[in-house]
């Protein structure tokens, strides 16, 4: 079992959590042996909860089973056998419950995120009562992730810790990014992430799309369906950000003419390229470099 004492604490949400997204105001571990009663004593009245009656909360959690089985149970997903290396994902509002299992126990280590970045994420479907349980490829990260929340708040005595939330938002992007990793078409998985490096090492000469399908060996309608599930943008979309991304950098930090840096990134003319930075942007090629730095 792990090394670490059992610990929580719980803050109240800070005015802060609007202008950063989030705030970290909870976090804790518990190891719960074999056949010892659980959930713990220790826990506030309005976080406790009995497997019998479940509970419902007003924030979001984040619970990441480091060690034993158990079982989870929610109306959205049903009774669920969970196994270490498992994240529990409790939104407000849904009632749930669960409880390690009595011949294995478990180690838990949990932290409650509130603010306007969780609340944004449950409303567009990133997070979601039906996918609260997450097997994770990444879970030594998250347990690293949460290990140093728990020194920040262990550490913290009063106010708003901008490290903490930081951390907090990196532990929802891992599990966010869990079901993805874990999903049956890891092969397509994989074979995106070749695609996004082969066309991140040619964006000085961009390769026609349908050219990059033939080398990955799949059909080009099936490769444009797939990248455009897995990265949110349909190829050429992708191509032309990362030429965008290049002819800031290149803007922002040398004297080139937007004529050589247009002619090098494959862009028809400078007005082209003017136009389509302004519009990605929000200001033009020239008032980026006068007012860069």
């Amino acid at each position: 079992m792990s090394a670490r004492p059992d610990f929580s604490r719980y803050l109240v949400e800070p005015p802060d959590a609007e202008a950063w997204g989030v705030a970290v105001t909870g976090c804790g571990r518990q190891t719960c042996a074999a056949g010892s009663p659980y959930p713990p004593l220790t826990h506030p009245a309005d976080h406790l909860f009995s497997w019998k009656e479940g509970r419902v909360l007003g924030a979001c959690q984040i619970v990441f089973i480091s060690e034993g089985r158990g079982r989870f149970e929610s109306r959205a997903t049903g009774l669920v056998e969970i196994e270490a290396g498992t994240c529990l994902v409790i939104l407000p509002g849904v009632w749930h419950r669960y409880a390690p299992d009595p011949k294995t126990g478990w180690t838990e280590l949990w932290i409650e995120l509130r603010g306007p970045t969780p609340t944004a994420l449950f409303e567009k479907g990133s997070l979601s009562a039906s996918n609260a349980v997450v097997p994770l490829t990444r879970g030594v990260e998250l347990e690293k992730t949460m290990e140093q929340i728990e020194d920040r708040l262990t550490a913290t005595t009063a106010g708003f810790d901008s490290e903490a939330a930081a951390l907090g938002l990196h532990a929802l992007s891992l599990v966010i990014e869990g079901p993805r990793v874990r999903a049956p078409g890891r092969a397509i998985t994989t074979l995106v992430e070749k695609a996004e490096r082969r066309l991140l090492d040619s964006v000085d000469t961009p390769t026609p799309i349908p050219h990059v399908a033939r080398e990955l060996g799949v059909a080009y309608s099936y490769f444009r369906r797939e990248f455009k599930k897995h990265t949110g943008l349909a190829p050429y979309q992708y191509v032309r950000r990362l030429r965008l991304e290049k002819a800031r950098r290149l803007i922002g930090s040398s004297s080139e003419s937007l004529q050589s840096i247009s002619e090098r990134l494959g862009f028809a003319s400078p007005f082209h390229l003017s136009s389509a930075f302004k519009k990605q942007y929000g200001q033009s090629p020239d008032h980026w470099r006068r007012h860069r730095g």
